[in-house]
């Protein structure tokens, strides 16, 4: 089996660490990686603001460097929501690429899922001795419909002690833009979000969209927190932490 890597922007940019973790997690699988030089960013920045054109310039960038690809995983469930939901939305007027954005659409996949439910997953040989939660980001819990995958996967993981995140369906108040337009409101949910993840006694918090705890682990550093915060992908992988 063969898997193109869509990196996202954030790892690619500024956590690198989380790319090589899936790359090592495929390799261990059994999965061979391979790196379309010629993706760039999914377009979601630009469609979320409302600018179409240039988002779709994006798109039709990222469906030609993947249309060859036998598989696409991505460690974001927010990009793979773009590249499942609204690529087709974007192109339901132009047939020809609509098709093209359904191909692409049909054989993306959110990291998590595709180890639970494409290669069907049960055994890991990963370790970490720590009592963690896990954030759910909106766009893998509510747009892709991904919430058991990550926790089945941690529950393979010999040492850990996985405690409940109450209220683990708020968002964490990023949002992409939403936290630059709308900071005074998307600094009070991250607040709660925070109070939240403390009241867990976890010492780190894991994820699997950048986005969520680039934002996390921003507010737990100017407050003071000594919580830690992985990428799922690093921990599955069995690769040394490095803080997002």
């Amino acid at each position: 089996m063969k898997v193109s890597l869509l990196i996202t922007c954030l790892s690619d940019v500024f956590f690198p660490q989380v790319g090589k973790s899936v790359v090592d997690l495929m390799n261990q699988c059994g999965v061979e990686v391979d790196f379309p030089e010629g993706q760039t960013c999914c377009g979601q920045p630009a469609y979320n603001s409302g600018f179409q054109r240039d988002a779709k310039k994006a798109a039709k960038q990222m469906i030609k460097a993947l249309e060859h690809s036998e598989y696409v995983v991505t460690p974001s469930g927010s990009c793979a929501s773009m590249v499942c939901h609204y690529y087709k939305d974007l192109f339901k007027e132009e047939p020809d690429w609509y098709k093209k954005a359904e191909g692409l659409a049909e054989k993306t996949y959110e990291l998590t899922d595709f180890l639970v439910n494409i290669l069907h997953i049960t055994e890991l040989d990963s370790k970490l001795h720590e009592t963690v939660t896990f954030h759910h980001s909106c766009h893998m819990s509510r747009g892709m419909g991904i919430r058991r995958e990550p926790l089945q996967l941690l529950s393979q993981v010999e040492g850990l002690e996985l405690k409940e995140l109450p209220f683990c369906q708020d968002c964490c108040g990023f949002g992409g833009t939403f936290a630059a337009k709308m900071s005074p409101i998307s600094e009070k949910m991250l607040d709660e979000k925070i109070e939240h993840i403390a009241s867990t006694g976890a010492n780190v918090l894991i994820g699997a969209d950048l986005g969520c705890l680039m934002n996390i682990q921003g507010r737990l550093r100017k407050n003071g927190n000594k919580i830690q915060v992985a990428h799922i992908a690093e921990v599955l992988a069995g690769r040394e932490r490095s803080e997002c």
